[in-house]
């Protein structure tokens, strides 16, 4: 029997911005709004992965590749991947997307 996985936004990120988050469900996250990666091990060890300041020191590296790589070679040690999002630059973005929208509506 295969597990359901919920694709619903963590309480913490709804919460910012309860209006939008708390009816969207995510099956696909652009790199541009992933501020870091929390990785829980098995045997307790945590790695804190600041994405956002990786795409902004070297934009030529491949940080979505750098990540498939990294959970490929640890899959068997990894208890727990956690995305953390930029909900200040997403909720930026939608208002934006929206005020040229409306205007284009009028």
């Amino acid at each position: 029997m295969s597990k359901r996985i919920s694709k619903k936004l963590p309480q913490d990120i709804i919460d910012h911005w309860p209006e939008v988050f708390k009816d969207i469900e995510l099956s696909v996250v652009p790199m541009k709004y992933l501020h870091s990666v929390r990785v829980l091990f098995n045997d307790g060890k945590i790695w804190d992965i600041d994405v956002a300041k990786s795409i902004k020191q070297d934009e030529d590296t491949n940080i979505e590749q750098s990540l498939l790589e990294l959970f490929k070679e640890y899959s068997d040690e990894i208890k727990h991947i956690d995305f953390r999002l930029d909900t200040v630059q997403i909720k930026k973005d939608i208002q934006a997307r929206t005020n040229i929208f409306m205007k284009k509506k009028r």
